[in-house]
């Protein structure tokens, strides 16, 4: 089963189409990586990297500037996401029989693939990472679980092995006070919310922010006396 056919389980489960977002020129930040990793074809390697507010050098604005487009390009598919994963489960407490919404969920799935597979399809690996990461922010919800839910545990298993072969975990969460590059995909949406450049999403689990950058910043400061 491909990722992008794994992804199309929970996009869309509803008949309204993906809400365009018109793109802005980039803006600068505010806060920038103080360390410099190497970009590898549409790759990018993010260890301990701190935001603060320090200059950022040329190669690491750079690094910041793919995940910041990554994330642009992947987090309206997160948003449809949740509002899909809401409208089934509504359209599905509607329903009295096991084949009435069985038979709803297939008129679903056959949308699913009409509507939004080609579009998938053109996401990179690295993309696809990230979505899995932003729709894990969105519904509270790992990606494997949401299969698990929504077909069979079996089917959850073969997608998750089929997504590893890419690099790509269902399991993977989202964890900004954990995993460095969460922490820069938050900030990055923080910014792009008030840019306008993204619309907001209330996540499953929201986040304060400045309470997450004391923390990165507390880590910086230990990371700096060593």
């Amino acid at each position: 089963m491909r990722f992008t056919y794994i992804i199309l389980f929970f996009i869309s489960v509803s008949f309204t189409t993906q809400a365009q977002v018109t793109p802005k020129e980039n803006q600068e930040m505010g806060y920038i990586l103080t360390e410099q990793d190497s970009i590898l074809n549409d790759t990018i390697e993010l260890p301990e990297i701190i935001i603060s507010k320090e200059k950022l050098d040329p190669e690491a604005q750079k690094q910041f500037l793919i995940l910041q487009n990554r994330v642009y390009k992947t987090y309206p598919y997160a948003k449809l996401a949740s509002d899909r994963l809401t409208a089934l489960n509504k359209g599905m407490a509607r329903l009295k029989t096991n084949r009435e919404k069985k038979k709803y969920f297939k008129i679903v799935e056959d949308y699913l693939n009409n509507e939004f597979e080609e579009r998938l399809k053109k996401l990179s690996r690295k993309q696809g990472q990230i979505l899995v990461k932003l729709i894990h922010r969105q519904t509270g919800i790992t990606t494997y679980e949401l299969i698990r839910t929504l077909k069979s545990g079996f089917k959850a298993f073969v997608s998750n092995t089929t997504a590893n072969l890419f690099d790509i975990s269902l399991k993977t969460e989202y964890k900004p006070y954990e995993v460095n590059e969460d922490y820069l995909i938050e900030t990055i949406l923080v910014r792009a919310f008030e840019s306008g450049r993204l619309i907001n999403q209330k996540p499953a689990n929201p986040v304060n922010y400045n309470d997450l950058m004391e923390h990165w910043e507390e880590k910086a400061k230990t990371l700096n006396k060593k």
